[in-house]
């Protein structure tokens, strides 16, 4: 049933892939620093274990969980911070890891937050970034793959909490 609904976008062999190469990129970006990675909940949990796995340097972990999609397939444009941090971020480096940007709203409210909290540097970087739906002017850090705006699951992304297990990003087929 879920071969009916999806279509492989990017297999799991090129994920591991370009995370592996992300993980590098970060590494030698942060050479001789610790940071600590703020994973944005629940969509980028997948990924940030596999870009932690990959990365040579120290690092620790905490996470947001922000709102704007409810149940739906298109964000809602509000958003709320509906899990913080517990880890003071003043004076430190900070990497923000999510799953997508698309809007932009969501990634560029976060910023704004963390930034108020004084870190010494803030980077994000992104899963996958989807520029066609752009509301807002955001870019990231650091970039997995950039899409067209289709809907996609897997590899941590969900629709309705569903297909989160699948490994490969895939596009959802006929989403109401």
């Amino acid at each position: 049933m879920v071969e009916e609904q999806t279509e492989v976008l990017f297999p799991k062999a090129v994920i591991d892939r370009r995370v592996r190469e992300l993980a590098g990129e970060i590494t030698r970006d942060y050479a001789g620093r610790e940071i600590l990675i703020v994973g944005v909940l629940k969509g980028a949990f997948v990924f940030m274990a596999d870009l932690i796995r990959g990365l040579g340097i120290p690092c620790s972990v905490d996470f947001v969980r922000l709102a704007s999609y409810g149940d739906g397939s298109v964000s809602s444009g509000h958003v709320r911070i509906t899990k913080d941090l517990e880890t003071p971020i003043e004076g430190r480096d900070v990497l923000i890891v999510e799953d997508i940007v698309d809007t932009g709203i969501t990634l560029s409210r976060l910023v704004e937050v963390l930034r108020g909290r004084r870190p010494a540097s803030l980077r994000v970087c992104v899963f996958l970034d989807k520029w066609a739906r752009r509301q807002v002017p955001f870019a990231a850090d650091y970039v997995g793959f950039t899409i067209s705006d289709v809907f996609v699951v897997g590899y941590g992304l969900d629709f309705n909490e569903k297909y989160r297990f699948l490994p490969d990003v895939c596009l959802l087929r006929d989403i109401a």
